[in-house]
């Protein structure tokens, strides 16, 4: 059989592109398949300053400098959404919407997206006043009253970057304490333009063509009422993407890819590295050493099955 590559790797982000490293740099023939702009969630990142050699650098230089590194070992990497992964009697056939690739192993470092809070006005309002990405659309909301939902790391880390150019800041948790990493929390409360609501939830967003509030129940008290703010930027957790591998792979109560010590899934010769994983902790450092993992557990199963 004639085999377009060695390793095909889905997914650019900071687990994918370390595997792309250590594959091409193995000399092996690989590709990473992106489906919008390589970095991930890193590349929406305002600062990153818990990745090692840098006290603080923002996601869209780290993942720059990632790229170069991969292109610098001839690591090719394409624009392409992945639809299915095919086991072969040798390999894989990897397709696309509009292309197929033969590889003998694949890595699965797709990552995840995130978690919608699936209430009225949602998604009828996304670009609207709704958002997912405060370095995206913050520059949006200068001078204008915004609330995020969410308590964690995510949430409270975006919540100082609106500060940029929002007036107020109201985050929104629905329990009475947050649960980000105290240093975030400190910041946080150290902020004059941030406010909090702890015990609310989001009923519904509301606004006929742009957001105009959020209805809000006070889970102390069961009362609601109408909040009035210009955006809702959500940071409520997330979702792996493994919709195309569900009959494919193991995933676990999560939803992530379940793999062994080495990232190797159910499949012999599938492997999976990064976010879109089960597993305890979800940082760049900990996609960046699977990533790692990945490829060299891929490189020895080419070794001995090729």
């Amino acid at each position: 059989m004639n085999f377009n590559y060695d390793i095909v790797i889905l997914g650019g982000g900071p687990a994918g592109l370390s595997a792309g490293i250590y594959s091409s740099r193995a000399r092996l023939k690989t590709l990473i398949l992106e489906r919008q702009t390589p970095g991930g969630q890193v590349l929406i990142t305002d600062k990153v300053e818990n990745y090692p050699g840098y006290i603080s650098i923002a996601g869209y230089e780290l993942v720059d400098k990632m790229v170069q590194q991969v292109r610098n070992f001839q690591c090719e990497i394409k624009m392409g959404e992945v639809k299915e992964i095919i086991p072969l009697e040798k390999g894989f056939k990897v397709k696309t919407e509009g292309e197929e690739f033969l590889t003998k192993s694949v890595i699965v470092a797709t990552g995840r997206q995130p978690r919608r809070l699936n209430i009225d006005g949602e998604i009828r309002l996304i670009g609207r006043g709704v958002s997912y990405c405060a370095t995206c659309d913050g520059a949006f909301f200068r001078n204008k009253k915004v609330a995020v939902i969410g308590g964690g790391d995510s949430a409270v880390e975006e919540a100082i970057f609106l500060t940029k150019y929002a007036s107020e800041v109201t985050i929104i948790h629905r329990r009475d304490e947050l649960r980000a990493a105290k240093y975030l929390q400190e910041r946080a409360f150290q902020n004059e333009k941030i406010k909090f609501l702890y015990s609310h939830i989001p009923l519904k967003i509301v606004g006929e063509h742009f957001v105009e509030g959020i209805l809000l129940k006070n889970l102390k008290d069961e009362s609601e009422f109408l909040f009035e703010v210009d955006g809702v930027f959500i940071f409520i957790g997330s979702i792996p993407n493994t919709t195309f591998v569900k009959d494919l792979l193991n995933l676990g109560e999560g939803g992530g890819i379940i793999t062994d010590e080495k990232m190797e899934t159910n499949i012999k010769g599938i492997f999976a590295a990064g976010d879109v994983r089960e597993k305890f902790l979800y940082q760049i450092a900990t996609a960046v050493g699977e990533g790692a993992i990945a490829a060299v557990a891929a490189e020895k199963y080419i070794e001995n099955n090729f």
